[in-house]
C-alpha cells in the first residue's frame, strides 16, 4: 500500500472541493481549500519527494494550462484525467502524462460504450489506461457516477465488473463520492469490496481524515489498495496528516 499524491484543478486553480457539490452552471462548489501556489509547485514536490502514479484531475473547463504545467514539471510522473476522449488521449501523453485517466467517455449515456473503450485502448495501449471508477451509495450498492459526479450511471461496482474491465486497463481509480471532501471517514464497505479482488492496482480516494483511516485501508484492503489523501492534508490546508508523515510512511 502506498500513498499517491493528488492535484486537483479547478478553474485552474488547484483545489479541495466536496465532491458532491460539484454542478455545472453557475453555482459554484463548496471550496476547502484553494492553492496560491501554482499546480507546477505541486508537481515538483512530488518529483523532488520521488512519489509516482498520482493523479491530476481537471473537473471541469479551464484547467488545460495548468494541467500542462504540471506535467511539465513531473513528466512521466502523474497522471491525468478530465474531459479525455480517444481523440486527444495520445496529446496528453505526448504532455509528460505517465498514464490517461476516464470515466465519463467510457462510461456513456449511462452504460459502459464498448466500442469507445475498445477505440481508447487501441489508441494508447492498456498499459497506458486508467478507468477511474468514481461511484456514489444507492440501494444497488456504489454505482458509477460521471460528469464531474453529477449523472448516475447503471453500472454498479462488483467484482464481476472489475473482472469485465480488467483486460482494458493497468488500474483502476476509485473515489467515494459522498465523501469526497468531507473528511468524515472512508466507505467503508466500498473498500472492503474492493479489498476482495487484487488483480489489478487500485487506488482509493474519499474522506480519509486521520492515520486510523489509513490503517482502515490497509486492512480491508488486504494491504493492496493505495490511497490519496487531499483535504486532510497539511499541504492542502487540512490540520490533521502532516505531508512529510505521510509521504514518509507510505512512500510505497
Amino acid at each position: 500500500m502506498k500513498f499517491r499524491p493528488c492535484i486537483d484543478l479547478h478553474q485552474g486553480v488547484v483545489k479541495q472541493i466536496v465532491g458532491g457539490t460539484l454542478k455545472d452552471g453557475d453555482d459554484a462548489p463548496t471550496t476547502n481549500f484553494a492553492a496560491t501556489h501554482p499546480a507546477s509547485w505541486f508537481a515538483e514536490l512530488y518529483r523532488k519527494d520521488g512519489l509516482t502514479g498520482g493523479h491530476i484531475i481537471q473537473l471541469g473547463a479551464g484547467n488545460e494550462e495548468a494541467a500542462c504545467e504540471a506535467l511539465a514539471a513531473w513528466p512521466d510522473g502523474m497522471q491525468v484525467g478530465g474531459g479525455i476522449t480517444s481523440d486527444n488521449a495520445r496529446t496528453w501523453l505526448d504532455r509528460g502524462a505517465s498514464s490517461i485517466i476516464v470515466t465519463s467517455h467510457v462510461f456513456h449515456d449511462g452504460r459502459i460504450d464498448e466500442e469507445r473503450l475498445s477505440r481508447l485502448v487501441r489508441t494508447v495501449g492498456k498499459e497506458r489506461l486508467v478507468l477511474d471508477l468514481s461511484c456514489r451509495r444507492s440501494d444497488e450498492g456504489y454505482r458509477i457516477v460521471t460528469d464531474r459526479w453529477q449523472k448516475w450511471t447503471d453500472e454498479v461496482i462488483t467484482l464481476p465488473l472489475l473482472d469485465r474491465l480488467a483486460d482494458s486497463c493497468h488500474e483502476f481509480l476509485i473515489h467515494g463520492v459522498d465523501v469526497e471532501g468531507m473528511v468524515s471517514g472512508i466507505e467503508e464497505p466500498l473498500v472492503e469490496l474492493l479489498g476482495q479482488w487484487g488483480r489489478l492496482p487500485l487506488t482509493y480516494a474519499g474522506g480519509i481524515r486521520a492515520i486510523s483511516d489509513i490503517d482502515k485501508i490497509h486492512t480491508l484492503g488486504k494491504g493492496a489498495i493505495d490511497f490519496t489523501v487531499g483535504s486532510a492534508l497539511d499541504i492542502f490546508g487540512g490540520t490533521s496528516l502532516a505531508y512529510d508523515e505521510i509521504t514518509r510512511r507510505y512512500h510505497g
